[in-house]
């Protein structure tokens, strides 16, 4: 009796002809509105590329959709940004400032204010850990950013989550972890007086 040679494995697929999800193609359509927004691409490139990205069936057709546009810089890329509360209490924000992918708050004695209402933000995600202590922890951010706070310890200070779940496409999600402490964390968007001094002045640095 003949002994049948095994039949051989099937070979893996090029990785540029693996199948794209729908999550990679939101990937790249979110990353050629940014490239329009600064000015990259104009509006009618802007037009023809994403038609080609929602239709796009493998990652070979959605990679040259982007091979001309700047990496943009991962959570990772960047040291944590600490900010310690001590005696006097510190703050980032509300003027301009550009926000790495973590962040580190220490209320202390005197407390933390992290504003993101005017930050320059590129990332999906940061990942803000805040610790109440003494003093406490606030952090606010702007309308269409959302929240996830699933990871935080309320401690004895708790937690306040004042922020609504209605998150714009583009806009970052705040990763809170960490512990309320004795004074708590509080996140929120912008109260009534926060927001018609946003109002007054549009383009504060």
């Amino acid at each position: 009796m003949t002994a049948q040679s095994p039949e051989p494995s099937p070979r893996p697929a090029p990785p540029g002809a693996l199948r794209a999800s729908h999550d990679d193609r939101e990937a790249v359509v979110e990353r050629l509105r940014d490239a329009a927004a600064e000015g990259r691409i104009d509006f009618e490139e802007l037009d023809a590329r994403l038609e080609q990205a929602l239709k796009a069936r493998t990652h070979a057709e959605l990679t040259p959709l982007t091979a001309d546009l700047p990496e943009v810089p991962g959570p990772g890329s960047r040291p944590p940004l600490l900010l310690k509360g001590g005696l006097y209490g510190t703050s980032r924000g509300p003027g301009r400032w550009d926000v790495p992918g973590h962040v580190i708050a220490h209320g202390g004695v005197g407390g933390v204010r992290l504003d993101f209402t005017r930050a320059e933000c590129r990332l999906e995600e940061i990942l803000v850990e805040a610790h109440g202590e003494t003093a406490g922890v606030t952090v606010v951010i702007p309308d269409g950013w959302t929240a996830d706070t699933s990871g935080m310890d309320p401690g004895f200070g708790g937690l306040t989550d004042k922020t609504t779940p209605d998150r714009l496409p583009g806009t970052p999600l705040i990763r809170l972890t960490g512990s309320g402490g004795m004074a708590g964390v509080v996140i929120r968007h912008p109260n009534r007086r926060e927001r018609r001094k946003l109002q007054a002045n549009p383009a504060q640095g």
